[in-house]
């Protein structure tokens, strides 16, 4: 299949500038694959879809504060770092701003020199390498001059509320630079409401990297290559996916990068803990996933061509042309979709 074929036009608009208040008050669409047909709820209804002895499935991968401001120390002149990856204990794969005009060698001062950071080379794929120094303790200076990884479409700088609204209430474990978006949306409240019903709830890791949200640039999508990303799934949860799968009742996938771990364990023999580069797009065959609540996701990205393999390229671009016409709001900070 073609990259153009993941094409689709969205009003500037329509891209979410901030979260909806409560969480679980935002929109809902609800996708019959079989029937093509649609709904239109809120999201703290997702229960009315759920049934007991159900799985749903979580990503509590735990944003951390990646995106760092400083000024180089002989210029004065300001740099924006993103944390991607960390090699070494001091080093990491980061995304520079400007890039071009950061040079190897170039010392950043963040925090007024609290952290310094030294470009040192590119990586194989491109990316810069920084080398930090700092007295004290990393994690905790991160969390005191990082802030929220936004991704660029959110024409804003972080707000002190993005620190809890860019974050899942159930995440636990730090290693994302970006949310497991479709998992804003859920409440400790609702998140009750769903285990009363007799819906079981689990969740895994995936720590979401910047891979998942690079351009696809291949006329052919085949040709695309993601980036590795570190998943983890506890042996209780897959004795409960396999349980589920054998009762008849569905396995649920809260963001498609569960989806991505979810069938990643079921293609690696079971593997529960490594590296997955799994690209999933049409045609692909799902082990695993029956249901999956996402967000609405940009055009001509793996994202998009993931939900399309799960529903299908057209349903997916006529429920989305149907969203954008009833003014649902789109991205990270958007409403969702339920496709089952």
């Amino acid at each position: 299949m073609k990259l153009t074929d993941f094409d689709y036009e969205l009003p500037p608009h329509l891209i979410a500038q901030y979260p909806t208040y409560p969480r679980d008050r935002s929109r809902l669409l609800v996708l019959n694959r079989e029937e093509g047909v649609t709904e239109h709820r809120l999201f703290f209804q997702l229960p009315s879809y759920l049934s007991a002895g159900d799985l749903l499935i979580l990503n509590e991968t735990k944003v951390i504060p990646a995106r760092l401001e400083g000024i180089k120390e002989r210029t004065g002149g300001r740099v924006e770092l993103l944390l991607l990856k960390r090699v070494r204990e001091d080093e990491w794969k980061v995304l520079v701003r400007p890039g071009r005009r950061v040079r190897p060698g170039t010392r950043v001062l963040i925090g007024g020199g609290k952290l310094i950071a030294q470009l040192t080379d590119k990586d194989e794929n491109g990316y810069r390498l920084v080398k930090f120094t700092w007295e004290g303790d990393f994690e905790r200076i991160l969390q005191n001059l990082g802030q929220p990884p936004l991704p660029p479409y959110i024409k804003r700088r972080p707000e002190p509320e993005d620190r809890l609204r860019y974050q899942t209430v159930y995440a636990r474990t730090e290693g994302a630079v970006a949310a497991p978006t479709a998992g804003l949306h859920f409440t400790e409240e609702l998140l009750g409401k769903i285990r009363a019903k007799g819906v079981k709830i689990s969740s895994l890791i995936l720590h979401v990297g910047w891979g998942t949200f690079k351009p696809v640039k291949s006329g052919e999508i085949a040709e695309h290559k993601m980036e590795p990303e570190y998943y983890r799934i506890s042996t209780s949860v897959c004795q409960q996916i396999k349980e589920t799968k054998s009762s008849g009742r569905k396995v649920l996938a809260v963001g498609t990068t569960t989806v991505r771990a979810l069938e990643s364990w079921a293609r690696g023999e079971e593997q529960r803990e490594g590296w997955t580069s799994l690209f999933i797009y049409p045609p692909f065959s799902f082990q695993v996933v029956d249901g999956l609540i996402t967000n609405f996701h940009l055009p001509r990205t793996t994202l998009l061509m993931l939900v399309s393999a799960f529903a299908g390229r057209e349903r997916i671009l006529r429920a989305y042309a149907e969203a954008i016409r009833r003014g649902y709001r789109f991205y990270s900070y958007g409403d969702a979709m339920l496709i089952l």
